[in-house]
Formats: C-alpha cells, structure tokens, sequence
C-alpha cells in the first residue's frame, strides 16, 4: 500500500509534466504555419528589388503593405464589412438548409433516392453559371449575391451532413435499439454525436466556398466589397490593389475558419482521436 500511495503522485506528476512538455513545444509549432508565408514574402520583396520580377506585375510586398495602409485611410474597413455580412448571411442560409436536407437524405432512403440525383447534377455547375441566372431572376441588388452564395455554402455541408449521418457505425444504432431508444432520442443522443465530425469538415468546406463565391457575386454588380477592389483594380491595371484584396481575403478566410475550427474542438472535445506527434 504504501508503495502505491507513493508512485500514484508520482505518475500524477509526471503526467503534469508530460502535457507540459506538451504545451511547450505546441506554441513553436503555431510559429512554423507562419514560415512559409514570410520565406514567399521575403522572397518576393528581394526578388523584385532585385529586377528579377516586373514591378508591375508583381509589386513588392512592402508596397501592398502601404497600398492597404492607403486603403484604410479611405474606407477599407467599409469594404471588408460589406463582404463579411455577405458571406455571414449567405452562408448561414445555405448551411442551413443544407443541415435539414443532408439530415432528411441521410435518415431516410425515399428522401435519398429522391433528392440525391438532383443535387448531385447541381453540385457540379460552376459558381459563374448561376450568374446570368440569378441577375434575370433577381436582379441586381443584394439578393443574387446573398442566393449564389449560399449555393457556394449548400453543397459541402449538405455532403458532410448526409455522408456523416450514413457512415455512423452499425453497432452503435443496434446498442440504441437494444435499449430502446425512440427516434428523436436515437438521432439526438446518437447519430447526431457520431456525425459532427463529418458535419465540421462539410461546414468548413462550405465556409471557404462561400468566401469564394462571394467574390464572384461582388463582380456581378457591387460597388462595395472585396470582390469590387478586385474589380477596380483590374479595370485600373494596379496590380498592388488586386494583390491587397487577396491578401485580405485570405486573412479573412483563414481567421472564420480558425474560428470554426475553434468551436470544432470545443464541441468535440470528447473525443478520443488520433493525434500527431
């Protein structure tokens, strides 16, 4: 006994330490996602001092850095405001409406054979073919933008949300039904648990989508939005201004999908997942 009571603290603290070795070396880890974008920088901003690349072309990245200072003084933080309600509204409503229909596809057959066929046939249309669609349908104003983005966010989540709920392990609905769960119950404390990490990657995917979507629906016809610098700086041959824009998008980008990530991780904490060394 008194061994045991003597090793038990023991391999408490070593375990202590173990997951503190852990969070150590985590936060250089964070750091190394940040070396490749700053080798590409430097290279960038060397090669175009250098001569070696047309300023023209491809400006130095010290000159999109006072390009987007630029834009902030004369209403940079409007622009990126507009886009990002965009892709929060039009990504909502078409996650949404994806979650319902991939859940009904996935919990029953008929639904499946029904409505599966068309939205793969749908699925494979490229974003600009809906355009001159949607601007014969709805016009010019807010709702074609907000529609084709939504369709960028349907497809993805309604994949991940019908293939998670069809790959949920056999045996994990028997043991439901040997207990004698009802259907809402077996859904909620069952299928739905199995399927979140199926339905997480589908919502990431259709969140990246929707960013991409809305810069094709800012070229429609938008006279604010990231999607519009793109525009404006294309007609004007500043290639500093069409390199900000992007740079700012992939910001944007990656920052919703840390944020999803994030919640990724809180609502699935239960998990006992692989994880890299």
């Amino acid at each position: 006994m008194a061994r045991d009571t003597l090793t038990a603290p023991a391999s408490e603290a070593e375990a202590q330490a173990d997951t503190g070795a852990r969070r150590a070396l985590r936060m250089p880890r964070a750091a190394v996602g940040l070396l490749l974008p700053a080798l590409a920088l430097i290279a960038a901003e060397a090669g175009v001092r250098a001569g070696l690349i047309p300023a023209n072309l491809l400006p130095a990245p010290s000159e999109i850095a006072a390009t987007i200072a630029g834009l902030a003084r004369q209403g940079l933080g409007g622009h990126v405001l507009a886009s990002t309600v965009r892709v929060a509204i039009g990504f909502a409503g078409g996650a949404l409406l994806a979650m319902l229909l991939g859940a009904a596809v996935g919990l029953n057959r008929t639904m499946e054979a029904l409505l599966d066929p068309t939205f793969q046939a749908l699925r494979a249309i490229p974003s600009l073919a809906w355009v001159p669609l949607l601007l014969l349908w709805l016009g010019i104003d807010e709702t074609p933008k907000l529609v084709l983005i939504g369709i960028g966010a349907f497809f993805p989540v309604y994949m991940g949300v019908a293939s998670g709920i069809r790959d949920v392990d056999r045996k994990l609905i028997e043991a439901a039904r040997m207990y004698r769960l009802s259907r809402p119950a077996l859904a909620r404390r069952v299928l739905l648990p199995a399927a979140l990490p199926a339905i997480f990657t589908g919502l990431r995917n259709g969140l990246s989508l929707a960013w991409m979507f809305m810069v094709a629906a800012e070229l429609i016809a938008a006279s604010q939005g990231l999607g519009y610098l793109l525009s404006d700086g294309r007609e004007t041959s500043r290639a500093d201004i069409v390199l900000s824009a992007i740079v700012l998008l992939a910001l944007l980008g990656k920052a919703s999908d840390s944020l999803m990530q994030r919640l990724e991780h809180r609502l699935l904490a239960w998990r006992d997942s692989y994880a890299p060394v």
